[in-house]
């Protein structure tokens, strides 16, 4: 039976970044964020981007914008927005064999448990940067920490030499839970403020 945890760690990252979104005051999209050269706007539209490039690869195609210039502007209905390519997204790692050993990403192929934890680390780790960029009470939980941690640890450093995405590690705070490790471990401070 292959493993396919990382399918309910992916619909658990869509699930954060919807409410996420769904709670950002119209004034706030705006706001800097943990991603220092983007507004709360430009990360939603790189997480929306990055999510319909893990949706599409399964069938060959990529997004028509690249999620490293994103639009610094919003969709009339940007919940909406979102959740047709996060519901594009979950119907095609859903309709994947269980065992698939190859699926295609804008990573390069990985097992399925493996490429919807990558999806699911974009998703979960920008839901957060939004959320504290809008003032949201709404922390990243241990448990969708836990499940990315296994790509995160796979995949990080590769992303951060390749291609700069993640900023340098950072020290994890004494005391830290699964969630600020994590985060620390993606170069984001855990107590980030605007």
């Amino acid at each position: 039976m292959a493993d396919t945890r990382g399918l309910g760690v992916l619909m658990g990252a869509h699930d954060y970044l919807r409410e996420v979104v769904a709670a950002v005051p119209a004034e706030a999209w705006g706001a800097p964020t943990p991603c220092s050269e983007w507004t709360a706007r430009q990360v939603l539209n790189h997480a929306r981007i990055d999510q319909q490039g893990y949706g599409l690869a399964i069938g060959g195609g990529r997004p028509g914008s690249d999620p490293f210039a994103p639009a610094d502007a919003l969709a009339a209905d940007p919940s909406a927005e979102l959740d047709a390519v996060l519901r594009m997204v979950a119907d095609a790692y859903a309709a994947l064999p269980a065992d698939a050993e190859d699926v295609p990403t804008p990573l390069g192929p990985m097992p399925l448990g493996q490429a919807a934890a990558a999806a699911a680390m974009d998703a979960a780790v920008h839901a957060w940067d939004i959320a504290v960029a809008t003032g949201q009470d709404r922390p990243l939980t241990a448990e969708l920490a836990d499940g990315i941690r296994p790509v995160a640890d796979r995949l990080a450093d590769r992303l951060r030499d390749s291609y700069g995405v993640f900023a340098p590690a950072l020290d994890v705070p004494e005391g830290a839970g699964s969630a600020e490790a994590l985060l620390a471990f993606l170069g984001r401070d855990p107590h980030w403020k605007p």
